[in-house]
């Protein structure tokens, strides 16, 4: 079986990677922060008034505004890396780092399906459950797999991140 990536450019450095995604967040971050200013919500309510039971102490729930703001954080999340990696397989971050994401069988700019997919597994679980996790496992599965350095999305989606030619 011939290798996908052959007449593809090369991968990736991971460096370059968390560069551009560091990028992508400070750029969606922005206008969450705004929105959440101009409208005075708070994604957690913290109470620390429930008694002198530790366990009790600090307990974190949705309030109605934090639910909207999570909605709101995953349409901005998602919607971002799902309209760039499908327009031309480069986020804002992946064209100031001169990356872009690949079709792994025949490097083409994923399709809206594959790029959807991948923008989901890439964002649901960091804003629904696994903030600090899942990030996380994400660095980890690119700094593990080989050969193609995919991460848990670009596994997914059978996407790879390549230097832009």
């Amino acid at each position: 079986m011939p290798d996908p990536l052959a007449g593809m450019p090369p991968l990736a450095d991971f460096g370059k990677r968390l560069a551009a995604r560091i990028i992508d967040v400070i750029i969606i971050v922005i206008p969450l922060f705004l929105i959440q200013l101009a409208f005075g919500t708070n994604r957690y309510v913290v109470e620390t008034n429930k008694g002198e039971d530790v366990s009790e102490v600090f307990t974190k729930s949705y309030s109605g505004s934090g639910l909207i703001m999570t909605l709101i954080s995953i349409v901005l999340y998602v919607g971002y890396d799902w309209w760039f990696t499908k327009k031309d397989g480069r986020t804002i971050g992946k064209k100031a780092m001169g990356l872009r994401v690949a079709m792994l069988n025949d490097g083409s700019v994923p399709q809206s399906g594959p790029a959807l997919s991948r923008a989901a597994v890439l964002w649901l679980p960091t804003l629904i459950c696994c903030f600090c996790l899942w990030p996380l496992a994400l660095i980890v599965s690119m700094l593990v797999d080989k050969p193609y350095k995919q991460g848990l999305h670009d596994k997914v989606a059978k996407t790879v991140v390549v230097s832009a030619a």
